[in-house]
């Protein structure tokens, strides 16, 4: 198949997603296009059957606001007139369904007919999606995609609460890749970040308010009364400030490392003790089943869909939202000897073994063949 992925290229979620899946349909032989304003951050260059077309906006001095959607539109009908796309896959809903929508109307008139595949990532539906002023886009997009997937069980109940949607929406959960991880630490690095055999906590984030990184440091300032520990944020956003700012003015700043953005956090994140997620929201939990790859144990919130990754008492524990206190305690009931502790990173493995490339990628390679197929056979999803 010859499949154009449509994707946020930054450290998100779903770009990382996008990104990884289109690099296995490439593996497994097919042609695969990224689509968007920047090379995604994992994509890497040189890779077979993988390319990347840029869609730059220009700026034009009528505009206040840049036409991205318009621009990626038109850039859609050129690449799949010109590359021969069997089919469109977009993630995230804005604007990427909407412009798949019409690059569909255009190749139409001008008979060609793509298929488009809509895949809802979280904040799409959760948040964003949810202001009054994008809600008809969003509906009538979903309706009019050949197919709508959602990455969790709870994101697409939420999809069905928010929305005036019929349509059916598949569940495909994200996927890791189990083999690229590390599941021992890297003894410089446990050198470097935790010299007196601290136990080690890590955050990943975008920082973003609704990641609720207050409570991760409110956790570590409670955790550090009962057990010698640090904490790794990684990431970067609107709140990093912030919580430079908390960690001042409580002292604990020479415990409290900021790391910053990287590419590949897992490669720290196998060498700490515990994955602290405190999310108000989380459709999925993507960072979190990759530190449960590392085996790494999560104490994490139980909203949407986290406890679907994370599983209570195996993986790690869950705690309601702003709970400090209870995830607090959850934290010492994994790290407090070396028994629990190794007992909850071999959970944290085993749990992780659910979402492997190997079990999903299969569900997305059976839509692609079906979407196709349905379009040759003039049927409408």
């Amino acid at each position: 198949m010859r499949i154009g992925i449509v994707c946020y290229p930054t450290f998100g979620g779903s770009g990382v997603v996008a990104t990884e899946l289109g690099l296995a349909l490439a593996e497994q032989g097919h042609v695969v296009h990224f689509i968007t304003y920047d090379r995604p951050v994992r994509l890497g260059t040189g890779r077979a059957n993988v390319f990347y077309h840029e869609v730059r906006v220009s700026d034009y001095p009528l505009f206040d606001y840049q036409p991205y959607e318009l621009v990626l539109t038109s850039k859609l009908v050129d690449v799949v007139k010109h590359e021969r796309l069997d089919l469109l896959h977009v993630h995230y809903a804005i604007p990427h369904a909407s412009a798949a929508w019409m690059a569909q109307q255009i190749l139409r008139a001008q008979n060609v007919r793509i298929p488009f595949i809509t895949t809802l990532h979280g904040t799409d539906i959760t948040l964003v999606g949810r202001d009054p002023s994008f809600e008809p886009v969003i509906t009538f997009a979903m309706e009019h995609s050949n197919a709508v997937t959602a990455v969790s069980e709870s994101l697409r109940g939420d999809t069905y609460r928010h929305f005036p949607v019929k349509r059916d929406i598949r569940v495909i959960p994200n996927f890791i890749r189990l083999d690229r991880y590390a599941r021992t630490p890297d003894p410089a690095l446990r050198a470097r970040f935790a010299p007196n055999g601290e136990r080690l906590l890590v955050h990943v984030s975008n920082f973003r308010p609704v990641k609720r990184v207050q409570d991760v440091i409110g956790l570590f300032d409670e955790l550090r009364k009962r057990l010698p520990v640090r904490l790794l944020l990684i990431g970067d956003g609107p709140e990093r400030q912030r919580m430079e700012t908390q960690c001042r003015a409580e002292g604990t700043c020479d415990d409290v490392l900021f790391l910053g953005k990287m590419t590949a956090p897992e490669e720290v994140v196998a060498s700490c003790d515990l994955f602290v997620l405190t999310s108000e929201s989380e459709s999925f939990g993507l960072a979190a089943l990759e530190a449960m790859a590392c085996a790494v144990p999560v104490v994490s919130t139980d909203t949407g869909g986290t406890p679907e990754v994370n599983k209570h008492g195996v993986s790690g524990l869950l705690s309601p939202v702003g709970d400090v206190a209870a995830m607090t305690e959850n934290a010492y009931a994994i790290l407090k000897d070396d028994a629990s502790l190794q007992r909850f990173r071999e959970g944290a493995l085993h749990e992780a073994g659910r979402f492997t490339l190997e079990r999903i990628l299969p569900q997305y390679e059976a839509l692609y063949a079906e979407v196709i197929r349905n379009v040759s056979d003039g049927v409408h999803q």
